[in-house]
């Protein structure tokens, strides 16, 4: 199976993204491990991306998947893509909004990676 590419192809410019796409230093985040049965992930994580506070699922289909995160204080709205290939599951989280983010992108991805492991051991 192909991968689809992002809706959204943010600059290199801008430090405010980070994406399992690219090999751009300091931009890069690992994919999501395939864990679990291919059939039902794009559901469980669309079931772990809906328990975060703030959240809204933007797009769902079989294989991809778009939240929209929006910040406490300031309500700024971050894009975060998922695309499921063979083997993993692709990340892409942006900041609409400014130049940095100030590492917000990298934390969500990792505490959404370290849920999706610790959701599906065993």
């Amino acid at each position: 199976m192909g991968q689809t590419p992002f809706t959204r192809n943010p600059p290199d410019s801008r430090p405010n993204w980070v994406s399992s796409r690219t090999e751009t230093a300091g931009r890069r985040v690992e994919a999501f491990p395939l864990l679990g049965p291919r059939e039902t992930a794009i559901d469980r994580l669309a079931a772990l991306v809906e328990s975060q506070p703030r959240t809204t699922i933007g797009h769902r289909d079989d294989t991809s998947l778009h939240a929209v995160f929006v910040s406490l204080v300031f309500r700024f709205r971050d894009d975060v893509e998922f695309v499921l290939s063979d083997d993993r599951i692709d990340v892409l989280s942006a900041s609409r909004l400014g130049h940095s983010d100030l590492g917000a992108n990298r934390r969500r991805v990792e505490r959404l990676r370290e849920a999706w492991e610790r959701q599906n051991a065993g």
